[in-house]
C-alpha cells in the first residue's frame, strides 16, 4: 500500500534534478544568471520543506523499489528509495545546507557573468540531486551511481574557474584521487553480490541478523568498501584532494566539506555498521586509520596561514573524528557528530568566504581588526568556532564527547589519546584565526574586492544564510546539552570536565600566543622544530604520491618498451621474415617457359576434375 510520504520521498530527490534538467536543456535561461539562480533555488527549496515534512511524518521505514536490470530470477538491480530515521535527518541536512549555499552564492558570485551563474546553479542542482540520491538509496547499485555522480560534480563545482589553472589541477587531483578509492568499492560491491547474492540494504541486514553470512572473504569485502569510503571522506593518505579542493568557489567549499562529498564515506560505512561489525580487524583498522588522521590534520591545520585551508584541514581531521567512533563499534556517536558537524562546518566556510569576499584575501596574517568593521561576521564565525572548539551550550560539544566517549567505552586508549590532542590543537589553531583575522592589529589596507572600500558585512543574501546557521547551531548545542540522547554505551564522569579542560586549554594558549603576546608565536613555532616543518609541508604525502606516480610510470614505460621490442616488433619481423621466405621460395615456379605453364594448367583441371568426381 502506498504511503502519503511516497511522493514527499520522490519530491526530495527530483526537485533539484529537475532544476537541473530545465537550466541544462533552456539555454537562454542557463545563460540568464539570477532567473537561473532562482530555478535553482526554488528546486532546493522544495526539497527542503519536503525533507521537513518526511521527517517529521515517518514513523517506520518506509521503502520502495522499481525494477532497473532485470534478470532470469526478478530484478538485477532496482531503483527507488529506503526513508528510514538516518536517512530522513541526514535529507534535512543536506537539503538545509544546499538551500543556504545557494541563497549564499547570489551575493557571492555577484560580480560572476550570467552564464557562468547559470553554470553554476546548474551544477548545484545536480550535485544536491546525487547527494539525496545516494542518501535513499535502498541498495548498493543505486548508491554506487549517485556515488560517482557526487564524484563529477565535485570535479565540475571544483574546477569551476578553469581557466584558473591551479582551480582545473584541484579538479583533476581530487577526480582521480578519489576514483582511486571508488575502484575498491566497486570492487567490494561485486564481491559482496557474489557472497550473499543481493545489493538490498534491507535484505542484506535480514541476512547479516539471521546469521546467514559467511564470514570467510568479509573481510576483504568491507576492507574494499571501507577504501571507497576513505577516498571520499580523506582519510590517509588518500586526504591530500580536501585542501586543493579550496580552489573552487567559497560556497562549493561549504556544501562539499558540509553536506555532500566528504559526508558520503562516513554515511557510507553508518549504513554498513551492521555488516562491519562481522569484521573486527576491518574496524580496528578504520579506528586507528581516523584517530591518526584526526591528529595529523589538526597538525596541518596549525601550520597554515589560508583560512580556506585552514578549515579544509578541520574538516579532514573532525572526518577522522567520525571514523573512529565507527571504528570503535559505535557508528551512532559517528554520525551524530556528522550531523552536527555540517551545521557548523558549513557556518564556518560561509563566514570566511564573508571575510574573504569583503578584504580580498585568503591569508589570515593580512587581516586583522575585523571585529569593527565586520561585526555580524565576527559573532557567526565566532558561533562556528566554538562550536568546532566543542565547548559546552554549542554545536559539537556532545556530539564530540559522544565520539569521545564511544572510543573510550571500546578500549581503544591509543585512538582516544589521539583524538584528545587533536581536540587541544583543535581549538588552538581555529582561536588563531578568531584572535589574528577579526582581534588582531588592524591594517590600513582597503579590500582588493569591493573596489577600494573598506571591508563591511556582507549583504542579506550572504549573511541571512549565516545567522541561520548560527542559530542552528547554538540552538543545537542548547538543546543536547540539557537533553542527552540515548547512547549505547555510558560516559564516564570524569570525560565531559576533560574535554572541555583540553578545549579551552586550547584557547587559553591561543590567546597568549596571538592575542595578549606573551607568548611568542615565533618562540613556539621553534619549540616544535621539526613538526612544524614537516606539518608545514604535509608530512610529505603528496611527494610521496608524485615519486610513487613516477615509479609507476616508469616500470609501465619499460615494461611498454619491452612488449613493443619484443612482441609486437617480434611478431612483426617473423612475419616479414616468413614473406621474404615464402617469396624466395614460390619465385622458383615463374620460369617463363610456356610449355610448364600449359603443364601446370592441365594439372589443375584433371585436380578439379577429380575434386568433382569424388563430390557426385
Amino acid at each position: 500500500m502506498d504511503s502519503p510520504l511516497d511522493p514527499l520521498v520522490l519530491a526530495v530527490v527530483l526537485a533539484p534534478v529537475s532544476a537541473f534538467m530545465l537550466l541544462a536543456l533552456v539555454a537562454p535561461l542557463r545563460r540568464s544568471g539570477r532567473p537561473a539562480a532562482v530555478v535553482s533555488i526554488l528546486g532546493a527549496a522544495t526539497a527542503f520543506v519536503s525533507a521537513v515534512l518526511v521527517w517529521r511524518g515517518l514513523d517506520a521505514p518506509l521503502q520502495r523499489v522499481w525494477t532497473w536490470l532485470p534478470d532470469a530470477n526478478g530484478a538485477l538491480a532496482s531503483v527507488g528509495f529506503l526513508a528510514d530515521e538516518q536517512s530522513s535527518v541526514m535529507l534535512l541536512l543536506v537539503t538545509l545546507v544546499s538551500l543556504l549555499v545557494q541563497i549564499y552564492s547570489l551575493g557571492y558570485l555577484s560580480d560572476e557573468p550570467a552564464p557562468g551563474i547559470g553554470r553554476y546553479y546548474a551544477y548545484q542542482s545536480l550535485f544536491a540531486f546525487s547527494m539525496l540520491g545516494l542518501v535513499v538509496a535502498p541498495n548498493l547499485v543505486q548508491l554506487f551511481v549517485c556515488w560517482e555522480l557526487v564524484g563529477l560534480c565535485s570535479y565540475l563545482l571544483i574546477g569551476f574557474w578553469y581557466r584558473k589553472p591551479s582551480a582545473a589541477r584541484a579538479a583533476v587531483k581530487a577526480f582521480w584521487t578519489t576514483k582511486a578509492g571508488d575502484v575498491g568499492l566497486l570492487i567490494g560491491i561485486v564481491l559482496l553480490w557474489r557472497h550473499t547474492g543481493t545489493f538490498d540494504f534491507a535484505e542484506l541486514r535480514q541476512l547479516v541478523d539471521g546469521g546467514l553470512v559467511g564470514i570467510d572473504g568479509l573481510a576483504l569485502i568491507t576492507f574494499c568498501i571501507y577504501l571507497g569510503a576513505a577516498g571520499k571522506s580523506a582519510q590517509f593518505p588518500l586526504h591530500v584532494w580536501l585542501p586543493d579542493a579550496m580552489e573552487g568557489p567559497t560556497p562549493v567549499s561549504a556544501l562539499i566539506h558540509a553536506a555532500t562529498m566528504v559526508t558520503a564515506g562516513v554515511y557510507l560505512l553508518v549504513r554498513m555498521a551492521f555488516l562491519f561489525a562481522l569484521t573486527p580487524d576491518v574496524l580496528l583498522l578504520v579506528a586507528w586509520v581516523g584517530a591518526g588522521t584526526a591528529l595529523m590534520a589538526a597538525m596541518l591545520a596549525c601550520a597554515q596561514n589560508d583560512i580556506k585551508r585552514v578549515l579544509a584541514y578541520s574538516t579532514v581531521s573532525q572526518l577522522g573524528y567520525m571514523m573512529t567512533a565507527i571504528g570503535a563499534g559505535f557508528a551512532s556517536a559517528g554520525f551524530f557528530h556528522l550531523l552536527t558537524h555540517g551545521v557548523f562546518k558549513a557556518l564556518l566556510f560561509l563566514g570566511a568566504g564573508a571575510v574573504i569576499h569583503a578584504v580580498g584575501t585568503n591569508d589570515i596574517t593580512r587581516m586583522g581588526g575585523l571585529a569593527r568593521r565586520m561585526p555580524q561576521t565576527m559573532v557567526v564565525f565566532l558561533v562556528g568556532t566554538l562550536s568546532l572548539a566543542g565547548l559546552p551550550l554549542f554545536g559539537g560539544f556532545l556530539s564530540k564527547e559522544e565520539v569521545l566517549a564511544a572510543v573510550w567505552d571500546g578500549g581503544m586508549t591509543g585512538p582516544f589519546v589521539f583524538l584528545l590532542v587533536a581536540a587541544f590543537l583543535t581549538a588552538f589553531y581555529m582561536f588563531r584565526v578568531v584572535f589574528l583575522a577579526f582581534f588582531g592589529p588592524e591594517t590600513s589596507r582597503e579590500s582588493e574586492h569591493g573596489g577600494g572600500h573598506a571591508p563591511h558585512d556582507a549583504p542579506w543574501s550572504m549573511s541571512l544564510p549565516l545567522w541561520a546557521l548560527a542559530l542552528a547551531s547554538m540552538a543545537i548545542g542548547v538543546y543536547f546539552t540539557f537533553h542527552h540522547p540515548e547512547t549505547a554505551f555510558e560516559a564516564p564522569g570524569w570525560l565531559a570536565p576533560l574535554a572541555t579542560g583540553v578545549a579551552s586549554g586550547g584557547v587559553v594558549l591561543a590567546w597568549l600566543t596571538f592575542q595578549r603576546k606573551m607568548i611568542s608565536a615565533e618562540a613556539l613555532a621553534q619549540a616544535t622544530g621539526p613538526l612544524r616543518t614537516a606539518a608545514a609541508r604535509g608530512f610529505w604525502v603528496d611527494e610521496a604520491f608524485v615519486a610513487v606516480y613516477r615509479g609507476m610510470l616508469m616500470a609501465l614505460a619499460r615494461i611498454v618498451g619491452w612488449i613493443d621490442r619484443y612482441i609486437v616488433d617480434g611478431v612483426l619481423n617473423v612475419v616479414s621474415a616468413w614473406t621474404v621466405s615464402g617469396g624466395d621460395g614460390l619465385r622458383g615456379i615463374q620460369t617463363g617457359k610456356v610449355q610448364d605453364y600449359v603443364l601446370a594448367l592441365a594439372a589443375g583441371v584433371v585436380a578439379v576434375m577429380w575434386w568433382l568426381r569424388g563430390a557426385m
